[in-house]
């Protein structure tokens, strides 16, 4: 896939292991094949509780995209991986930078349209922070109407949690059926990433996620779900888990990859 069409006179060798557009010469990344998946890595810095970072978001994102990207660097382009995201919805709490919806919005549509200027026709978000959903997902809807003229282009996005991962199948002992805010699921990842930034967390309290008139959606704000401001059950974390996770979530974001790669240019089905 990425078998670059040859320049006339300059060959450019990566001395990396993965393709990371921001390790490339401009002239490498004109010269690659037009179906080359891009991938936008979307992040977040806002609080998590009492125990984690504000950057836990982009932590556990960045370290996903470094185990895809391993595995697919013959196949796959990965920008960076941007940290401001829509966390409005946290800002009663001290840590977090947002951006408003709108804002945010019109950023991911403007990245889609400098790919799209590059010659890139396969953009994807893989996305790690839950207020990124919605704006992320109308952002490709708004992008295909405009490019509306074209049959070539494909705009895809997902959560990395949400690629139907299972992961208590794998361990019992894991508490949660999803994905919280600071929570067991989140809070084993950053233990077996950094643990020096974590915080007491055996003894918070639960906080569950609850029933906000499903299946309808409710608009909230974090506070009006959460006085501590994590979800979920932080007590159960563990490294162990945590690295059960980030092998079960980079897998299936390498299977969900390898279908946007066998694409084949037309068809509906993925």
């Amino acid at each position: 896939m990425i078998s670059a069409h040859p320049l006339p006179e300059l060959q450019f060798e990566r001395s990396i292991d993965t393709v990371l557009f921001h390790q490339m010469q401009a002239p490498a990344i004109a010269a690659l094949a037009p179906d080359t998946p891009i991938v936008f890595p979307l992040a977040a810095i806002e609080q998590h509780g009492q125990h984690l970072p504000v950057w836990t978001d982009t932590l556990l994102t960045q370290a996903l995209i470094d185990r895809v990207s391993l595995r697919m660097h013959d196949r796959v382009v990965f920008a960076p991986v941007m940290w401001m995201g829509n966390s409005h919805h946290h800002l009663d709490f001290n840590g977090t930078l947002s951006a408003s919806p709108r804002v945010y919005l019109d950023l991911l549509c403007s990245l889609m349209d400098n790919a799209i200027e590059q010659g890139f026709r396969r953009i994807v978000f893989i996305n790690g922070h839950g207020g990124n959903d919605v704006p992320a997902k109308q952002a490709t809807f708004e992008i295909r109407q405009k490019y509306s003229h074209r049959d070539d282009l494909l705009f895809l996005m997902t959560t990395y949690w949400g690629l139907d991962v299972e992961p208590w199948t794998h361990d019992p002992s894991i508490v949660q059926r999803e994905m919280g805010h600071a929570c067991e699921w989140e809070t084993s990842m950053v233990l077996a990433l950094q643990p020096e930034l974590v915080g007491p967390y055996a003894s918070l309290e639960t906080i569950e996620p609850g029933n906000p008139f499903r299946p309808g959606s409710r608009a909230w704000k974090t506070k009006d779900r959460t006085v501590p401001g994590h979800i979920g059950v932080p007590s159960a974390a563990s490294a162990k888990k945590g690295e059960l996770l980030l092998d079960l979530f980079s897998d299936a974001l390498v299977h969900w990859l390898d279908r946007v790669v066998a694409w084949d240019g037309h068809s509906w089905e993925g």
